[in-house]
C-alpha cells in the first residue's frame, strides 16, 4: 500500500463555514431548544467561538452548557480541521416550548 503523496497548497474554512458548523453541533446537544446563534474568529489555524443558547427548561443550565463546549469543540475541530481554542457560551433563553403542560380536571 503506497502513502498519500503529500500535495501543497493550503486549505481555508471560511468564518461563515465555520458559524454554520458550529450552530449545527450545538442543535445535536440535547437540551437545545430552537436556534443557535455563533460568531467565530479565526486565527490561522485556530478558532474561537462566541455561542449563544436557547436551553429547554426546566433542564441543569450548567449540565447542557458544558456538553455543548465539549461537543462544539471536538465536532468543529473534526469536521474544519481547526484547532477550537476557546468556547465562550451565553444562555440566551430558557424554553418551555417543548414542555407538554398538563390540565387536571
Amino acid at each position: 500500500m503506497t502513502a498519500a503523496a503529500e500535495l501543497p497548497g493550503r486549505t481555508t474554512v471560511s468564518r461563515r463555514a465555520v458559524r454554520r458548523i458550529a450552530a449545527e453541533a450545538a442543535r445535536e446537544v440535547a437540551g437545545i431548544a430552537g436556534d443557535v446563534d455563533v460568531d467565530a474568529e479565526i486565527r490561522g489555524d485556530t478558532t474561537l467561538l462566541d455561542v449563544r443558547l436557547p436551553i429547554r427548561y426546566p433542564l441543569p443550565i450548567t449540565r447542557v452548557v458544558e456538553a455543548c463546549r465539549e461537543h462544539l469543540s471536538r465536532r468543529t475541530s473534526e469536521l474544519t480541521g481547526l484547532t477550537v481554542a476557546a468556547v465562550d457560551i451565553a444562555v440566551a433563553e430558557l424554553s418551555t416550548k417543548d414542555i407538554a403542560v398538563r390540565r387536571i380536571r
